[in-house]
Parts: C-alpha cells; sequence; structure tokens
C-alpha cells in the first residue's frame, strides 16, 4: 500500500468476490488517496480465508500511515488474528483491527481516511457504523 499520508483499509472476507466489490465501493467513495486493498477467498478460488494472504496483505498495510482491517466473520477473523501475532511490533502498532460490520464499517471508515484523520479515528468510526440505523 503507498504511503501518501491517508490511513488505508483492509478488507478480509470469505468471498473474493464480496471484498473485492465492498473494496471498489469503498474506493469511490474513499477517493483515489486512501489506499484500500480487498483479500477473499481460500486457495484455487474457493470460499473461505487464506491465511498466508492475509499475513501478507497486513505486512503492505502496516507501512506509512497505517491501516484498518476490517472482518467478515468465523476464519476471516481467526486468519486476522493469526496474522498478527506473526507480525512485529512496529507493523502491530500501525494497524488498527476493527470489531465492525463489514459493509457500514468500511463506508465509515473511508469517509473518515479521506478527511485524512489517523488509524484510531478511521477505526472509531469503523466500530460507530454498528449503530447506524437504517430504518
Amino acid at each position: 500500500m503507498s504511503d501518501n499520508g491517508f490511513v488505508g483499509l483492509v478488507i478480509v472476507s470469505h468471498s473474493a468476490p464480496l471484498a473485492q466489490g465492498l473494496a471498489d465501493l469503498v474506493a469511490q467513495v474513499a477517493g483515489p488517496g486512501v489506499p484500500v486493498e480487498a483479500i477473499g477467498g481460500g486457495p484455487g478460488d474457493t470460499l473461505g480465508t487464506d491465511g498466508g494472504r492475509v499475513l501478507e496483505a497486513l505486512r503492505r498495510a502496516a507501512k506509512g500511515s497505517g491501516s484498518v482491517v476490517l472482518m467478515d466473520l468465523g476464519s476471516s477473523v481467526l486468519a486476522v488474528k493469526a496474522a498478527v501475532g506473526e507480525l512485529t511490533e512496529d507493523e502491530r502498532g500501525r494497524l488498527r483491527i476493527a470489531d465492525a460490520p463489514l459493509v457500514e464499517g468500511a463506508i465509515a471508515a473511508a469517509v473518515t481516511a479521506s478527511t485524512g484523520d489517523d488509524a484510531d479515528g478511521v477505526a472509531r468510526a469503523a466500530e460507530e457504523a454498528r449503530h447506524a440505523r437504517k430504518l
């Protein structure tokens, strides 16, 4: 991920099309300055989570201004937790793992990141999206 001063987002899902579709939507909302990376699916284009790819993505994301990581459920959460355990202390310090709804959290995080807020503020926006009412 590039370091242009904006906090990036990493979207981790069981489904590659879901992760990429959400990343595309988030990129449109955030604009071109906010780095967004999608990690989805298991080996061989299956549903699931590829822990090795998650680790690689988190290492890339832990550069520059850092990133906020959002996951869907189950093994995505476990893969992120395991990958974080493999990172250096410096890398871990540049990441925020958001306990947030994936879609709403990613959109809120993207908007906040586009304002230049720091990783703590971006993660907080993602987590506060849990309370957004739809009706």
